[in-house]
């Protein structure tokens, strides 16, 4: 038997969440091995995401699956008002999996997806939304140059040449190239081949420039949009995530970034820059014996087994 009316029958009003939802997907089973930095490059995109943003938003996190003190940090900032919704997984549901939730429930008209080892630049949003806002039929933004495989531009281009001033060639400092590719784990070498027999595409567009292109680690699109490529079944936790680029080209919508650079990629490890007054440390010869190839390679090899007994 009920006593009493409910308090919140009273309530005139309800908070209303933020045009823009940012939400961010993060996985840390453990913190050794290729996990070691990844709880401060974690913090590090969190500081730098809000840092200046250029617009306001409400911040989704969705952990899937991390370790307890991952878990423990994130509720911490959850209670002290810094992330407005939380989702902890139980199990890693893969990045498709995750999405599914993310990109269905979070509550802004435009969701800024990322990848949680961003590191943003002052008006990172803002930038996104602008060309978000001004190009016609746009699928997502990603918020720095950088090159994308042609072969998911194809509508891009085609409206471009219609539509648009467009230059072809390499436009793309190879600095900023390298910048970010470097973090990928290719070679020197690999990257020289890469950018030699790639290709930019900036256009122009009522005065606003933008480079062709855009990726799923992290993108600005409007809500209405991603509904319509979901659900996303990806059998593997990683690996499968281009289904969004190329079903976004495939329906014809543009794939844009803005002229600067507004975002980096940190991978596992934070940058020299951020690393408080530590000098870059000399390798000593044990360590250059361990990256010997003929070393280095049945070694990750076992420790790639080991990980997937207990993680896959």
């Amino acid at each position: 038997m009920r006593k009493g009316q409910n308090p919140a029958k009273s309530a005139k009003s309800v908070a209303k969440p933020e045009r823009i939802t940012v939400a961010l997907l993060n996985y840390i089973p453990f913190l050794s091995g290729f996990y070691a930095e990844t709880l401060d490059v974690l913090k590090v995109s969190l500081q730098s995401m809000r840092k200046d943003a250029g617009l306001l938003f409400d911040l989704m996190v969705f952990d899937n699956g991390s370790c307890a003190e991952v878990r423990d940090y994130l509720v911490k900032e959850k209670e002290e008002g810094r992330i407005q919704y939380l989702i902890l997984s139980e199990k890693n549901m893969g990045k498709g999996g995750a999405w599914n939730v993310m990109l269905a429930g979070a509550p802004g008209e435009i969701i800024a997806y990322t990848d949680a080892d961003v590191l943003f630049y002052p008006n990172w949003l803002k930038a996104s939304v602008d060309l978000l806002e001004t190009y016609p039929n746009v699928g997502m933004v990603t918020a720095r140059p950088f090159r994308t495989p042609e072969k998911f531009l194809q509508s891009s281009i085609a409206w471009a040449k219609q539509n648009a001033q467009l230059e072809q060639g390499d436009i793309l400092p190879y600095e900023w190239f390298y910048e970010f590719s470097t973090t990928l784990g290719f070679s020197d070498d690999e990257l020289k081949k890469i950018y030699n027999e790639t290709t930019d595409y900036r256009v122009a567009y009522k005065n606003l420039p933008a480079y062709l292109g855009a990726s799923h680690w992290q993108f600005t699109a409007y809500k209405s949009v991603l509904a319509q490529f979901l659900p996303f079944d990806m059998d593997k936790p990683m690996g499968q995530v281009r289904q969004l680029d190329e079903r976004m080209d495939a329906a014809g919508y543009l794939r844009l970034m803005p002229v600067e650079r507004y975002a980096q990629n940190m991978s596992n490890t934070l940058p020299a820059t951020l690393k408080a007054g530590s000098p870059p440390k000399q390798e000593s010869r044990p360590q250059r014996f361990w990256e010997l190839p003929f070393i280095k390679k049945p070694l990750m090899a076992l420790y790639n087994f080991i990980f997937n007994i207990y993680y896959k």
